[in-house]
């Protein structure tokens, strides 16, 4: 299974309570800040829901 690696790259505030929710159910907690998750329809439904908060890159 392919693995992504998940970083918040725009802040929170002032965005809907479930983007907020999105990004801590991710494990995001703070600008800047980088997690990795398998490659599942979950993960990349909530990643699709604050696609423009966050950056993704895939590691082989």
């Amino acid at each position: 299974m392919a693995k992504l690696l998940v970083k918040q790259v725009r802040s929170k505030i002032n965005c809907p309570l479930t983007q907020k929710r999105g990004l801590e159910a991710l494990g995001l907690r703070k600008m800047g800040q980088v997690v990795e998750h398998d490659s599942n329809p979950t993960i990349l439904g909530m990643i699709n829901k604050v696609k423009h908060l966050v950056s993704v890159e895939e590691v082989k």
